[in-house]
């Protein structure tokens, strides 16, 4: 084992024994390099003639560019052309710690880490993985899942998918998931929490969120070494009353010594910059402190630069420009009225009594989808062919469930979407 990852891992040992076990093998072994190349060019910065980083510079100082490149983007140059840290830029990451905080004023007085910079969520779920997946590990998730958990956990890490049932009389089947959580005896157990869900588009209510904290602080007590993933892509996209507003990861972070929330979230869908791959990895446990924080944030720092070095310069500058704007919080709310007047429509097409003939509305209240469950007898993948090619509709099939994408569609295209799948139904019943 490198020294360096040693010395990272004494301290987390000397905080929280408990965090050292939950980190995987790859976990324990990496850590940023504070010597060799990158070190020896931070203790260059400054220097009048500096030849140690891999990248051009202008004779006036200033980066290397092409001014066919350059002239397309008015900003700094500086805040463009050079690497960014593999920590991310500090100021966005101060930015975006800030901005958890006024989005979860529940965690006023918590203690948690500055967030690290990924390539946005996939790449955070990777990186988590990374960080706490050994090959025999299984991960918890629902039944409805996204997809790329099993690229980004099973492939890559070779870890497990072990999935109980989500719903339950139009909630949450919260027996289900705590017989997950407590099966196979106490030890280590890693869930990841999606809300809104995606596909079926779902956030607890108040009432749930409070039943599937205490459910985990139950696991806890036992004994279990909980290390809990709250992916909060959707975050923010909550269009009903009695829904919980603050991320699931606002209580887990102050829970348990024996939990560890970590946040993967960022622009991607919040601040509708899919393009841009910004996202961000945040640890809070109870008890943490900035020691322990920093070594887990030197590690993530540390897979990250030995996976994609950094995530983009540019794409992080011009969202701290924009969160600095005082028109964001404007637009913003302008894009989620949007949103919210396409969620009414399919709430308001879905009334129609017609339709229970072949298909139901999974539960669902946030983010950017929906689902419906075909009735027995239907088959998901012909309804789907069908739509494109007679109805010229595009959804997603997963088995006997239709993904509804809402939120790339018009309001006024909503009541067409649900027309055609009773009419692709109706036809598939002949």
């Amino acid at each position: 084992m490198n020294p360096q990852a040693a010395e990272l891992n004494n301290i987390i040992q000397e905080k929280s024994a408990i965090v050292f076990d939950m980190l995987s093998e790859r976990g324990k072994n990496i850590f940023f390099p504070k010597k060799g190349i990158l070190g020896q060019t931070a203790e260059a910065k400054g220097t009048k003639i500096n030849a140690t980083i891999g990248a051009a510079i202008e004779d006036d100082g200033t980066p290397m560019r092409l001014e066919a490149i350059a002239s397309k983007i008015n900003m700094d140059p500086g805040l463009v052309f050079p690497y960014a840290p593999s920590f991310g830029r500090p100021d966005i990451r101060a930015k975006w710690k800030s901005m958890i905080y006024e989005k979860n004023p529940s965690l006023n007085g918590v203690e948690l880490s500055l967030p690290v910079v990924t390539n946005a969520l996939t790449h955070g779920i990777s990186m988590a993985g990374y960080m706490f997946c050994d090959p025999e590990d299984e991960v918890i998730v629902p039944d409805l899942f996204w997809g790329n958990y099993n690229l980004t956990l099973t492939s890559m890490y070779g870890c497990a998918l072990t999935k109980y049932n989500l719903f339950k009389n139009e909630g949450l089947d919260l027996e289900a998931f705590e017989a997950k959580l407590n099966e196979g005896g106490i030890g280590k157990k890693v869930v990841i929490l999606n809300f809104p869900n995606n596909p079926s588009g779902y956030t607890p209510t108040v009432e749930e969120q409070d039943a599937i904290i205490a459910i985990i602080k139950k696991a806890a007590n036992k004994g279990n070494k909980i290390v809990a993933i709250t992916d909060d892509a959707y975050f923010g996209l909550v269009y009903e009353e009695g829904i919980a507003q603050e991320s699931i990861f606002t209580p887990l972070a102050q829970l348990h010594e024996n939990v560890l929330a970590v946040k993967v979230d960022g622009a991607t869908k919040e601040d509708y910059v899919w393009g841009f791959r910004v996202g961000f990895m945040t640890y809070g446990i109870k008890g943490g402190d900035a020691a322990l924080y920093g070594a887990l944030e030197s590690k993530t720092a540390g897979a990250i630069r030995g996976n994609i070095s950094n995530a983009a310069n540019i794409s992080q500058s011009l969202l701290l420009a924009a969160f600095e704007s005082e028109e964001y919080t404007t637009q913003k709310e302008a894009k989620y009225d949007i949103m919210k007047r396409r969620y009414d429509a399919v709430k308001e097409a879905l009334k129609e009594e017609k339709y229970k003939e072949y298909f139901e509305a999974i539960p669902y209240n946030s983010g950017y989808f929906m689902c419906v469950q075909l009735s027995d007898g239907l088959v998901g993948e012909e309804i789907r062919q069908l739509l494109i090619q007679k109805y010229s509709i595009g959804l997603i099939s997963l088995g006997n469930v239709l993904r509804v994408a809402f939120a790339a569609v018009a309001a006024s295209d909503v009541k067409a979407i649900f027309e055609g799948i009773y009419e692709a139904c109706k036809e598939s019943k002949k």
